[in-house]
């Protein structure tokens, strides 16, 4: 198998990214999850671009091709994480994607990776992130990638809410 490369997103990515995105709400959707349905592509290429022209979107490449992708960053959303959860102490994954082409190659497993090492680097103690309260499937992805669970917050204006973070140390 080719190896995974993780690299900093471009401008130049962005439709690919974008394309990657939209495929996996699709998935999602042929799932039965609504897992990201309110997210247009105008919403979606918004908040990439800013994650782009930020630093903080990552790709993960398998022989030159887009496989999956990645934001890692130091915002801890404050409906999620309380002063108590001591916020500035993690780095906190958002939109990771993995491309179904690249199913069954441990491409998000790298990517985790890959952030835990950005979080250890910053100094920070936890790597944090938040999933789709109703997507048991991926929350038993991430407590298999090493991740416990913080808590579940059902809130009735977002869907997300299953809090998780593993230990950089």
């Amino acid at each position: 198998m080719s190896e995974v490369v993780i690299r900093q997103a471009s401008m130049d990515d962005l439709d690919v990214l974008v394309q990657m995105y939209q495929a996996t709400q699709r998935w999602l959707a042929s799932k039965g999850s609504d897992q990201w349905a309110t997210n247009t592509e105008e919403k979606t290429r918004n908040s990439l671009t800013r994650s782009i022209e930020r630093g903080e979107c990552h790709v993960a490449e398998i022989d030159g091709q887009a496989v999956g992708m990645i934001t890692v960053d130091d915002y801890a959303d404050p409906e999620f994480w309380t002063a108590a959860d001591k916020p500035d102490c993690a780095l906190y994954v958002h939109r990771m994607v993995v491309d179904r082409s690249a199913s069954g190659k441990n491409v998000g497993g790298r990517l985790l990776e890959w952030a835990e090492s950005l979080a250890k680097a910053s100094g920070k103690e936890w790597l944090r992130l938040d999933a789709w309260s109703t997507n048991a499937p991926l929350h038993a992805y991430y407590i298999q990638q090493g991740f416990s669970p913080v808590r579940v917050l059902n809130l009735n204006h977002r869907g997300s809410g299953a809090l998780f973070q593993r230990s950089v140390s």
